[in-house]
């Protein structure tokens, strides 16, 4: 059993230690090609402030679907918080994808919703069916972007397309009711919660449905604003709707690869991912820019620091509505 273990730990230590040198080697290439197009010349953008608020602001729409499908999700598994309390633990925990390893995000949301309304077990089992609906959604419509609009600029970079299905079955398969019972019932939460699997009867193809619609509207919201941004940089030639599926390729390989990468704020993993699909898609073989990898690097810098403004500020907007519950619970 312990040389198992071992075996198993030296295995996680194997993959981590790739993925470490591949993100390494992506962030090496995307920041060496942007510096190489720069090197003594003039920095060519102009921000524009206002498209850089509007991509905050879609931003925070994108929010919303993904929380309301966490809220049903809630409810399904026999669930009761209020709306402000799941989108509460929502929002501060977001943040716990800058840790590493990213189970803060689990811990953080399951602590600030847990209550006699919410147990901890069922509320831990609907965070994953969030998480991971949200990321097979977000594969299949970078699969459909690369099938039927982004086809021809595939062929300096085959890897995208098996990527996608890979990181769809990835995400995807373990969604599919059946199986997410049986996965979540093998782990032994029937030890923790005895009704775990009445509650689980809730979680149907009905709701998965649902899901879907709600994060591919969370998901084009979240598109518009890396296409607002690329409206913001001021760039010399038009950025029209032409642009959007890229943008949507764009965002939902960089934060879907990015977080099964494991990798904090899949740091590094989506600044590549959108350096190639913007910029040497988009921007090198569409608008012809002369700066294609620097400036798709500055959306990617720019979409990063907007994305992670608004989960600050909806983080301490929403903070003190837990507090006079928290009280009335311990004066209780």
């Amino acid at each position: 059993m312990e040389g198992t273990q071992a075996r198993g730990r030296g295995l996680r230590l194997i993959i981590s230690g790739a993925i470490l040198v591949l993100v390494t080697w992506g962030i090496y290439y995307t920041v060496d090609d942007a510096w190489n197009e720069l090197a003594n010349k003039p920095i060519p953008w102009q921000l524009e402030f206002s498209w850089l608020a509007a991509s905050a602001v879609l931003y925070l729409l994108g929010t919303l679907p993904m929380v309301f499908f966490w809220h049903r999700a809630l409810s399904a598994v026999g669930c009761n918080p209020r709306f402000i309390e799941t989108m509460r633990a929502y929002c501060i925990g977001s943040l716990g994808k800058y840790v590493p390893g990213k189970a803060l995000v689990v811990v953080l949301r399951a602590r600030l919703l847990h209550s006699d309304r919410a147990g901890a077990t069922v509320t831990t089992v609907s965070i994953f069916l969030e998480t991971l609906t949200m990321m097979a959604v977000g594969a299949f419509l970078a699969l459909l972007m690369f099938v039927f609009w982004l086809d021809d600029h595939l062929k300096d970079y085959p890897f995208l397309l098996p990527l996608a299905l890979g990181l769809l079955i990835l995400a995807g398969l373990p969604t599919w009711p059946a199986i997410f019972k049986k996965i979540v019932l093998r782990l032994g939460t029937a030890r923790l919660d005895a009704v775990i699997e009445e509650r689980l009867a809730g979680i149907r193809f009905s709701l998965m449905g649902y899901g879907w619609i709600l994060m591919t509207l969370g998901w084009i919201c979240f598109a518009g604003s890396l296409w607002s941004v690329v409206c913001g940089i001021g760039l010399e030639r038009e950025v029209t709707g032409v642009a959007f599926p890229y943008c949507l390729a764009a965002v939902t390989m960089a934060i879907v690869a990015g977080f099964l990468s494991l990798i904090p704020g899949g740091a590094g993993v989506r600044e590549y991912m959108i350096t190639v699909i913007l910029g040497h898609f988009y921007f090198a073989e569409i608008l012809e820019l002369p700066f294609a990898a620097a400036t798709a690097l500055v959306a990617a810098v720019l979409l990063r620091l907007i994305w992670l403004s608004v989960e600050f500020g909806l983080a301490l907007v929403l903070y003190p509505f837990g507090q006079p519950q928290r009280r009335l619970q311990a004066e209780q």
